[in-house]
């Protein structure tokens, strides 16, 4: 449970926190804006570029924006993994090399898929307590829609098979979309997370699925809108 005091600050929302991956970003998109304000001092027709360059620069800052987020009270409650939209609500197999273990194998779970748009947070987060057991990254080389269901096994992406603090067992990919072009894991194969914990992010736009527990059922639709570490997409038994 984050434990620190929201602030509602109008700076706040103006000025968030950055995630340290959009840190070097940031400063080399502040870089070029100070050159071109500096160039147009001697080139004064140039002037009118100041202000796009300056406003690119402080968009970028947001696009790594990474904010608190504080999660329901109710500790079975698995939470999205990441802000945006559902896109897919289906029963299928667990991902890629999941699949073939034993306890898997054959066996089909309800698997909850978040969209993610460039003006969406793009910060990753858990979605219960627990340990990663394992970890895959598949580095396919095409770049579908993420909103589209082939993305899962064309695109790519990065697994994570996770053991709940209760015991239960589900997984949680990470996919590249058409604009994204980059997978940031931010936690390693034996690392204990706690709910709602950062574990990476996905640049420009993406998508997370969520292969629920067995005999948890999604509680969310297509369409409705996710906030990383704070909204229930079901519980765990």
């Amino acid at each position: 449970m984050n434990e620190t005091a929201p602030d509602f600050s109008n700076a706040a929302y103006l000025f968030p926190h950055v995630n340290r991956e959009g840190v070097k970003f940031g400063v080399v998109a502040l870089a070029v804006a100070v050159a071109t304000a500096l160039l147009t001092y001697r080139v004064w027709w140039l002037c009118w570029l100041v202000l796009p360059v300056f406003l690119l620069a402080y968009g970028v800052f947001l696009f790594f924006r990474d904010p608190e987020r504080y999660p329901p009270a109710d500790g079975k409650a698995m939470l999205s993994p990441a802000d945006g939209r559902i896109c897919l609500v289906q029963e299928c197999e667990m991902p890629d090399s999941f699949g073939a273990m034993e306890e898997f194998r054959g066996r089909r779970h309800w698997r909850v898929s978040v969209f993610m748009s460039v003006f969406d947070v793009h910060v990753n987060r858990m979605p219960t307590d627990g340990e990663i057991i394992k970890k895959e990254y598949v580095p396919a080389g095409k770049f579908f829609n993420a909103s589209l269901d082939k993305a899962s096994k064309e695109n790519e992406r990065c697994n994570y098979l996770v053991k709940a603090g209760n015991g239960q067992m589900y997984a949680v990919t990470q996919i590249a979309g058409l604009v994204a072009r980059r997978i940031v894991p931010q936690a390693d194969e034996g690392a204990r997370l706690g709910r709602a914990e950062r574990f990476g992010l996905i640049r420009f736009g993406s998508r997370l699925d969520v292969y629920l527990p067995e005999g948890t059922v999604p509680e969310v639709r297509v369409g409705q809108t996710m906030v990383a570490g704070e909204t229930t997409i079901g519980h765990l038994t």
